[in-house]
């Protein structure tokens, strides 16, 4: 006769709850305080000054993993520097961050938008909303990453604040064992996806205000290491000049007045020429900067920049 009956599940559920239980009560991201037990009963200054003495925390942690950043910006920028990518990965919090500071690169470094790349766990409507159960799926990542076409020339950063996102670990195990670089970037120490990738940078930043809200001082600390690992690159890359923007897109009227006051600024010459020397450069701060301190026409001084890689300080001494 055949079976009919159901099996039991709820002893292995339990055990699997337990074994999470466990794990999360070891992480500092997760852990309550009694230091906080009387946040209702605060009048609204005290609960500002209480969560501003904790963000303040944040930048300090940031700065005690400067070596492991820094590491990470150097294999970035020599990957850049082989036509590879910077592919960020993440769930929820951690995803939208990647996504965030992957949109902002073409407008502010005039980067191509395959050039940085936000991937986050349940795919575009993740941004907006949350996706139940996209970042438990070990092999998502991966497979987002083969649609991508992942070569070992590209580096992919994996951003999880319990340092443990399945979805994360995934991505990076894949990443790795083709040859891309891999950096994590987690909050807790000792992280699994900080095991998984080469270049671990857990910013440990301790109990969160609000217990277990990763939003807060975890997703500042990735905030902040993101900002450095594409703005530094960028920098290495000559996408700056004087610490100001030259590769910018002037795609809108803002952007368009920034370019004409950048080429004011660091050419010393007034609005109506340093305007019609970026009309006569399509546009390109750079290059117009580049005529303006050499005296050389577009088309030798594009021909400079090529030689130079795109690097102004190193064209203008070629032509000077």
């Amino acid at each position: 006769m055949p079976d009919n009956t159901v099996p039991d599940t709820t002893s292995s559920d339990s055990t699997r709850l337990a074994e999470l239980l466990g794990v999360l009560s070891q992480l500092d991201t997760e852990a309550a305080t009694t230091e906080r037990g009387d946040l209702d009963l605060l009048d609204t200054v005290d609960l500002v000054r209480r969560m501003n003495a904790e963000d303040h925390r944040v930048p300090v942690a940031v700065a005690e993993r400067a070596v492991d950043i820094a590491r990470a910006v150097d294999g970035i920028t020599e990957r850049f520097r082989r036509g590879g990518r910077l592919i960020y990965i993440g769930a929820g919090t951690a995803g939208r961050i990647g996504v965030l500071d992957a949109s902002e690169c073409p407008p502010t470094f005039g980067t191509d938008p395959s050039m940085v790349v936000g991937i986050i766990a349940g795919g575009e409507p993740a941004i907006r909303s949350a996706v139940e159960n996209a970042e438990d799926d070990a092999d998502a990542a991966e497979a987002s990453l083969r649609e991508i076409a992942l070569t070992d020339r590209d580096t992919v950063v994996g951003i999880s604040a319990s340092g443990r996102t399945p979805y994360v670990v995934g991505g990076l195990r894949y990443a790795r064992a083709i040859g891309a670089l891999t950096v994590a970037i987690a909050s807790n120490r000792d992280s699994d996806i900080g095991t998984a990738a080469e270049v671990p940078i857990e910013i440990v930043t301790g109990p969160e205000f609000i217990s277990g809200s990763t939003r807060l001082k975890s997703g500042t600390a990735q905030k902040l290491v993101v900002n450095m690992l594409t703005t530094l690159s960028m920098i290495k890359l000559g996408k700056t000049y004087r610490g100001v923007m030259v590769d910018l897109l002037a795609t809108n009227e803002k952007l368009h007045a920034r370019s004409i006051r950048t080429v004011t600024e660091i050419a010393g010459v007034g609005v109506g020429e340093a305007a019609e020397t970026l009309q006569a450069a399509g546009g390109s701060v750079k290059l117009a900067l580049l005529t303006l301190a050499t005296g050389a026409d577009v088309q030798r001084a594009r021909g400079a920049l090529a030689q130079a890689d795109g690097i102004l300080r190193e064209a203008i001494a070629a032509l000077s």
